[in-house]
């Protein structure tokens, strides 16, 4: 019978399971170099010690004392036919000393004595299983064995017509005994080759540890620490060598590029301080106040522009207070009616370039306060992170427009109206500075009705 079509075939079930099989490995393994290397290391040699293990313990561990066990039972053999066959030798001296200085075994008969009762076999009692097969194999007799009551000996008794043979054999003559020397060599070994390897791994995990804080550092545009230099394997100091070569060029970009801006908006003030102080010597009129609203209009539009390509890189990080800027951002907006701060676990002091921050917020509440009548401000810890929330009554903006309004000179025609005080830098401006904090800015839906803004600085 055909299978029915909406049925997929076996084979993509079992793809489907091995897939889901492999993902629930995977998400159980661990997820740091460290470990993962030290898996790499242990697995193959657990792998390659248990099948030593099998190998020596079931194949030459094993034939080497069933060889020694029928040796054994062999000169036992032979012991109980001479004795059948020489009844003559009444006392069994003769018997006696041949079986200790010939065999090293040391036996004596017992007239008149029945075996003792039966006990059960040790489960994992190698010895046991394989002298016991053998005595029902070679001599086919009642007998009694104990092979774990005195560690060296095994006291082995055997049922003849009137009587019963004592032999007492060392355990070295039926069983092999240097085992317990290979598996204490084996695991002693392992535990050195393992305590190198995790030695030898944490000394070439460091140099990428190192590697990795630097970088986190240099992107939170916190210095790299000064004791930082290329270590460990060799790629791993390509690696370092690579990001402190991009590091210098980066460095390198911005401090050329913030000496062109600066000289060109030196020379663009001298221009408008020029044109301030041939306005000046003109008598008032509405067209000249006119043309010094333009200037003063100008100068902002500079001074942001400015502000926007340098990003405020040159700026040292301080512990600052967050509940302190707010603040004096607070006191420094207008536009809107009321501004309510809130700063969870306050005084909450963390590591920022504080012009900057500052400015970023303050960017984020005038862009709110411009179109709101109420602005709510928090600010407080969260996973790691300083997060800074504003939020306004505002139209808000169309969740479409999200992305784009931290583009540089991105105005909208709608939800908000153009300001003409704006130049359409102020969130680009505000995301440029949290970026060079290691961190982003966010925009979603207000509580209050309006837009909110998060911003969000690893500390």
């Amino acid at each position: 019978m055909d299978a029915s079509p909406d049925r997929p075939p076996v084979t993509q079930e079992r793809r489907s399971l091995y897939r889901r099989i492999m993902a629930g490995i995977g998400h159980r393994m661990p997820k740091g170099l460290y470990a993962r290397a030290l898996i790499i290391i242990i697995a193959p040699m657990v792998l390659l010690q248990s099948v030593l293990t099998f190998v020596f313990l079931e194949r030459h561990w094993e034939t080497v004392t069933r060889r020694l066990s029928t040796a054994t039972v062999q000169d036992i053999a032979m012991l109980i036919n001479v004795y059948r066959a020489y009844p003559q030798d009444s006392n069994s001296e003769t018997l006696t000393r041949l079986a200790n200085d010939d065999l090293g075994l040391s036996m004596r008969i017992v007239p008149n004595e029945q075996l003792p009762e039966l006990r059960s076999r040790p489960f994992f009692d190698l010895l046991d299983r394989t002298l016991s097969d053998e005595l029902t194999r070679q001599i086919g007799r009642p007998f009694w064995i104990d092979t774990v009551g005195r560690s060296d000996i095994v006291d082995i008794r055997i049922k003849l017509d009137n009587a019963v043979m004592h032999v007492l054999a060392r355990r070295s003559q039926t069983y092999a005994s240097n085992s317990q020397i290979f598996l204490l060599w084996m695991l002693g070994t392992s535990l050195v080759l393992l305590t190198v390897a995790i030695l030898f791994l944490r000394n070439q995990i460091k140099p990428i540890l190192r590697l990795s804080e630097a970088a986190e550092s240099f992107g939170k545009g916190r210095p790299v620490p000064p004791d930082f230099r290329p270590r460990g394997a060799r790629e791993v100091r390509q690696a370092a060598q690579a990001f402190i070569e991009m590091r210098d060029r980066i460095e390198r970009h911005v401090e050329q590029r913030t000496t062109m801006l600066a000289g060109v908006s030196h020379d663009l003030r001298t221009v408008l301080t020029r044109f301030k102080l041939q306005l000046a010597l003109f008598e008032d009129s509405p067209e000249l106040e006119a043309m010094r609203v333009d200037v003063d209009e100008m100068q902002a539009m500079l001074e942001d522009y400015m502000a926007f390509a340098k990003g405020d890189a040159g700026e040292e990080i301080v512990r600052v207070d967050i509940g302190e800027i707010l603040a004096e951002v607070k006191t420094q907006a207008h536009g809107a009616k009321t501004i309510t701060i809130d700063v969870d676990g306050e005084p909450l002091v963390v590591p920022l370039k504080r012009h900057a921050f500052k400015r970023a917020v303050a960017n984020l509440v005038n862009n709110a306060a411009r179109f709101a009548d109420h602005v709510a401000v928090s600010a407080g810890r969260q996973d790691g992170s300083l997060v800074v929330e504003v939020e306004d009554d505002g139209p808000g903006i169309p969740e479409a427009e999200w992305e784009h309004v931290f583009r540089p000179f991105y105005r909208l025609d709608h939800a908000r109206n153009q300001d003409s005080g704006s130049t359409g830098l102020g969130l680009a401006i505000a995301r440029d500075i949290a970026r060079i904090h290691g961190g982003d800015i966010a925009l979603s839906q207000s509580r209050l009705g309006g837009l909110k803004a998060v911003l969000k600085v690893p500390v």
